[in-house]
């Protein structure tokens, strides 16, 4: 547990010259960046940031640009005294909540291109650039040696780890599995949108995995008989809006017809008014 008083900063300066100060003093820090109303999925990142650093960061932070004219912001779910009371008892020793993350007249914003065009970026333009941005911004201001983020966004993941390399970051990403409710699906601040109905029903982008990873184990290397085998326990979800289901190259996302390495089966899905996404990957095993 952690080994400093809790401290909640809101101010960027504050908290760029907190870190620093222990940088100097020779602390390994790992910053877990979060939007907050934190569940089960959230905590186990913090828990393995714990093991992995002398002082947690968590940053809780809404972040704006990274979501389009139609989502949804404003109703986005926020409990941030629940949320610092969770950090705490994580060991979390600073939690980072700015109330300045944006500059007057800021315009600068980062690009991750070919990372940004399918699946996720395909659907919400701007998403990505957005997510880079802020990230961008929060390991400069918490100065970490280690960041953790989950593998349920799977395409950001890659696209966090991406940029941390081309740009010379020098901090270890490391993702952590998908947590799951007992029935499958996985863990979302968006899963309380959802209706009676609806929850019922999101459980078909779990199976529908699911039925991939069983046709994968019995042989089957045709990415689109992979999708197929998804596709049709989703769709048999009356209410499931299918948004994109596909198989891609587990490392540059792009398309691929036959599955010679690890690929990743990446979904997104609407119930109503809520989009859920959900992953798996599959490694064929070696030779």
């Amino acid at each position: 547990m952690s080994q400093y008083p809790f401290e909640v900063i809101r101010a960027r300066d504050a908290m760029r010259a907190r870190a620093e100060d222990l940088r100097r003093d020779g602390r390994r820090i790992c910053v877990v960046p979060t939007m907050g109303f934190l569940h089960e999925g959230h905590l186990s990142l913090l828990r393995a940031g714990r093991a992995r650093s002398d002082v947690l960061i968590m940053t809780l932070f809404v972040n704006p640009t990274q979501f389009g004219p139609n989502e949804d912001l404003d109703r986005y779910p926020r409990d941030e005294q629940g949320d610092l009371r969770k950090a705490q008892e994580c060991g979390v020793d600073l939690a980072f909540c700015p109330t300045d993350m944006y500059p007057e007249g800021y315009q600068t914003t980062v690009e991750v291109h070919e990372l940004s065009k399918p699946l996720c970026g395909a659907a919400r333009p701007g998403h990505f650039s957005g997510v880079a941005s802020v990230v961008t911004k929060l390991f400069h201001v918490t100065c970490p040696h280690v960041a953790v983020f989950g593998e349920k966004d799977y395409q950001q993941l890659a696209l966090i780890r991406r940029m941390v390399a081309d740009l010379d970051f020098g901090i270890d990403i490391v993702g952590m599995p998908i947590v799951r409710e007992a029935d499958g699906l996985a863990l979302s601040s968006r899963n309380k949108y959802l209706s009676d109905e609806e929850r019922k029903q999101a459980v078909s982008l779990s199976r529908g995995l699911a039925a991939a990873r069983g046709a994968f184990d019995a042989g089957e290397r045709s990415a689109e008989a992979l999708v197929a085998a998804a596709k049709e326990v989703v769709a048999a979800a009356p209410l499931a809006r299918i948004d994109y289901l596909e198989l891609r190259d587990a490392a540059s996302l792009e398309l691929v017809d036959t599955v010679t390495g690890p690929v990743v089966i990446a979904t997104a899905v609407c119930f109503g008014n809520t989009r859920l996404i959900d992953n798996t990957v599959l490694t064929p095993p070696s030779e």
